[in-house]
C-alpha cells in the first residue's frame, strides 16, 4: 500500500502502524466527542500519543492494557512475544480512573488547548505496583533517576489501557521540515536511494567527538547517516531542543555532501539505560533505519545520590548484543571519542597508546565556562557551535535571575528586599521586579485564603511570575513568607532550568518577629482571631537547602542585602559588566 495511507510493511514483517484517520471518520469522532469523558494530556502523554499514531511506535496501537504492560515490564515483550523494553502507559488520576468502564467507554484525548487529537477506546483500568514497575524497567527506585521518579512521584496512580483512534497529529509550528514522520523518512530513504541507513541518538549538542563518532560509524558499515535528536522530554537541565536543533543545523557541513539527513523525533525520553537503547532502536527501524550508532552509556541519566553510575559504561551494547537478531537493527558499538593533543585527532579510548596526551572536557567544565563567559577551546567544538551556545547561554552577569525569600511574617524579607531592588537599580544593565507577599496577595491571588492549598497556589504563581521574569533575562525579587518546603521546591525546579535562582532564609526568631508587630497580626493568631497564621497556628518548614542565611536581629537591611549581592558576587551572577559603564 501507499505512504500516504501509512500502511508500510515495517522490517519485523508486520504493518507499519499509522493510526491517522481519514478526515471523513475524523469529522465522525468529533461528533460524537462531546458524549464521551476528556483526559487534557500531559506533555509526555502527548509525545507517546503522537509516535502512536505516526507508526514510530510500531508495533503498538495504543496504550498498553495490564496484560502487555506486566509482560513488557517484567520480560521486554508483548504479548505475542515480540521485544518491547519500555512500558507505553496512559497515567490519570484514580477519580477519572473510576469514571470509566472497561469494553464500552471512550475517552476523547485532548491537549492543553483542548484540541482532540484521538480517541482512546478504554479496554483495561487498574492501579499499577509503580514501585515494582521503576525497579523492573529502570532497576532503581531514586528520585534522582528521571525516569523512576516520573513513575513513582509525577505520575498519575491509574492506568489506562486501549486502542487509539487517530484524529490530528499535535501542532507543531517549529521546523516543519525537520518534522519527519515514519513513512515520510523512510519515503525520503527510497528516493534518495539510502538502503543502509545508520541512526544517531542524541538529545545534547554535538560537539566535535560527536561528529568524528558519527562520521566514523556510518564510514565503518558504508551506510548513510540519520541524526535523529530527541526533541520531546529529555533529562530535566539539558539545552533546549531550539539551541540543540540549531547547533545539528550548523554541524550538517562538516560531513560530505548528500551523505547525512536531520530529523527531529518527539521522543519522551525515560533515560533507561539498557532498555532503551533498544526501544530507539525499534523506533529507529520503524523510521527506516537499518543501523544504530550505540555509545558509552547510551541514555544513561547519570549518577544515583550516592555518586554510583545507574548503569555500566558499555551496559546498553550487551544487552542490545543479546537481542540484536530479534531486533531487526544492526548495532554499531563505540567506545567513547577522546582528543589526542599531540595528533590533533579524536580517537576512541580503546586505541588509545600509554603516554599518550589526552585532553578532555567535561559536560560539568562546558557548563561552567559558558556560566563565567570563559573560552571554550577549538579542538572540543567548532566555533560556530560555541557561538550559538552563547546566544542561548550568556555568562551568569547577564543571566536571568530569581531572589526568593522566605521567613516568618515580620522576619524583615520585604525590608531586605526593597533594599537589594534598589542595588540592583544602581548597578543596572537587568530590569528588576519585586514581588511582595502582601502585593501579590492585593494583586495577584486575592480570591485566595491561608489554607495549605491556597498557600502553595499563592507560591507557585509566584514562581511562575519569577521564571517568566528569569527567562527574559531580568531579576525576579520575591518576598512570600512560603513556609512549605515542597513548593519551595517545586519553584526551584521550575526556575533553575531557566536562569539563577537563590533561596534566602530570613531566619530572624519568632519573639523578635512578635516583638516587630506592626499590624498586631501576631496578637490575633495568639487570640485565636487569626486562624491558619504561620509560625502559631500553622507550622514553617525551615529550609535546609538555602543559599543564604540571615539574621536580622543581628544586623541591619543594609548588611543583609550587602551579604546577598556578596553571595551574587561569588556566583558569577554580578560581574564586571553588570556594574562598570561602557567603554
Amino acid at each position: 500500500m501507499t505512504a500516504s495511507t501509512g500502511h508500510l510493511i515495517a522490517p519485523h514483517g508486520g504493518e507499519l502502524v499509522n493510526l491517522i484517520e481519514e478526515p471523513e471518520r475524523i469529522s465522525e469522532l468529533k461528533a460524537h466527542s462531546r458524549e464521551w469523558p476528556s483526559w487534557d494530556l500531559s506533555p509526555r502523554q502527548i509525545c507517546d500519543l503522537e509516535l502512536l499514531m505516526s507508526g514510530g511506535f510500531s508495533p503498538l496501537r495504543g496504550f498498553l492494557g495490564r496484560a502487555e504492560y506486566e509482560s513488557v515490564c517484567q520480560n521486554m515483550r508483548l504479548a505475542n512475544g515480540l521485544i518491547w523494553p519500555i512500558p507505553i502507559t496512559l497515567d490519570v488520576t484514580e477519580e477519572f480512573a473510576k469514571s470509566l468502564k472497561p469494553g464500552s467507554s471512550k475517552v476523547a484525548l485532548r491537549d492543553a488547548e483542548g484540541v482532540m487529537l484521538a480517541v482512546l477506546e478504554v479496554e483495561d483500568v487498574w492501579q499499577p505496583n509503580r514501585k515494582a514497575e521503576a525497579e523492573a524497567v529502570f532497576r532503581t527506585t531514586s528520585t534522582a533517576h528521571p525516569g523512576a521518579d516520573y513513575v513513582l512521584n509525577k505520575s498519575g496512580p491509574w492506568y489506562v489501557g486501549g486502542r487509539i483512534r487517530g484524529g490530528v497529529m499535535p501542532a507543531h509550528y517549529d521546523y516543519r521540515t525537520l518534522r519527519l514522520t515514519p513513512a515520510e523518512l523512510r519515503a525520503d530513504f527510497s528516493r534518495l536511494g539510502w538502503r543502509r541507513v545508520v541512526a544517531f541518538q542524541t538529545r545534547n549538542p554535538m560537539h566535535r567527538a560527536h561528529q568524528e563518532l558519527t562520521f566514523r560509524a556510518a564510514k565503518s558499515v558504508e551506510a548513510n547517516l540519520l541524526l535523529h535528536p530527541s526533541v520531546g522530554m529529555t533529562k530535566p537541565g539539558d539545552v533546549d531542543y531550539f539551541t540543540r536543533v540549531r547547533c545539528y543545523q550548523l554541524l550538517i557541513s562538516k560531513y560530505p555532501a548528500g551523505t547525512v539527513k536531520l530529523a527531529m523525533l518527539p521522543l519522551a525520553m525515560r533515560m533507561g539505560g539498557p532498555r532503551e537503547a533498544i526501544w530507539h532502536a525499534l523506533i529507529r527501524k520503524n523510521h527506516g533505519c537499518t543501523h544504530l550508532i550505540v555509545g558509552r552509556d547510551h541514555a544513561g541519566p547519570g549518577k544515583d545520590g550516592d555518586g554510583k553510575p545507574f548503569y555500566g559504561p558499555y551496559e546498553a551494547q550487551d544487552l542490545f548484543q543479546k537481542h540484536e537478531a530479534e531486533i531487526g537493527v544492526t548495532m554499531v558499538p563505540f567506545n567513547m571519542m577522546v582528543y589526542l593533543a599531540d595528533q590533533d585527532r579524536y580517537v576512541p579510548e580503546d586505541e588509545v597508546l600509554n603516554g599518550a596526551r589526552v585532553l578532555n572536557l567535561s559536560g560539568t567544565d562546558l557548563r561552567r565556562r559558558l556560566n563565567e563567559g570563559g573560552d571554550i577551546p577549538s579542538w572540543f567544538t567548532y566555533p560556530e557551535v560555541v557561538e550559538e551556545l552563547r546566544r542561548s547561554y550568556p555568562p551568569r552577569h547577564k543571566q536571568g535571575l530569581t531572589i526568593f525569600f522566605t521567613g516568618l511574617s515580620g522576619s524583615g524579607k520585604s525590608t531586605i528586599a526593597n533594599v537589594l531592588r534598589t542595588k540592583f537599580l544602581e548597578l543596572g544593565g537587568r530590569p528588576v521586579t519585586l514581588l511582595d507577599g502582601d502585593l501579590v496577595r492585593k494583586h495577584l491571588s486575592s480570591e485566595l485564603g491561608f489554607s495549605k492549598e491556597h498557600r502553595d497556589i499563592n507560591i507557585r504563581r509566584i514562581g511562575y511570575v519569577g521564571s517568566e521574569i528569569t527567562k527574559n533575562g531580568g531579576i525576579a525579587i520575591c518576598a512570600p513568607i512560603a513556609p512549605y518546603d515542597a513548593i519551595r521546591k517545586h519553584v526551584r525546579a521550575m526556575i533553575e532550568p531557566l536562569g539563577g535562582f537563590i533561596l534566602v532564609h530570613v531566619s530572624t526568631p519568632l519573639e523578635v518577629c512578635e516583638q516587630r508587630d506592626r499590624k498586631g497580626l501576631y496578637a490575633k493568631a495568639r487570640a485565636g482571631i487569626l486562624k491558619e497564621f504561620t509560625g502559631i497556628s500553622d507550622p514553617y518548614e525551615e529550609p535546609r537547602d538555602a543559599e543564604v542565611v540571615i539574621n536580622t536581629a543581628e544586623m541591619t537591611p543594609e548588611e543583609a542585602a550587602q551579604e546577598i549581592i556578596l553571595h551574587l558576587e561569588r556566583e558569577g551572577f554580578i560581574g564586571i559588566s553588570s556594574s562598570a559603564p561602557p567603554a
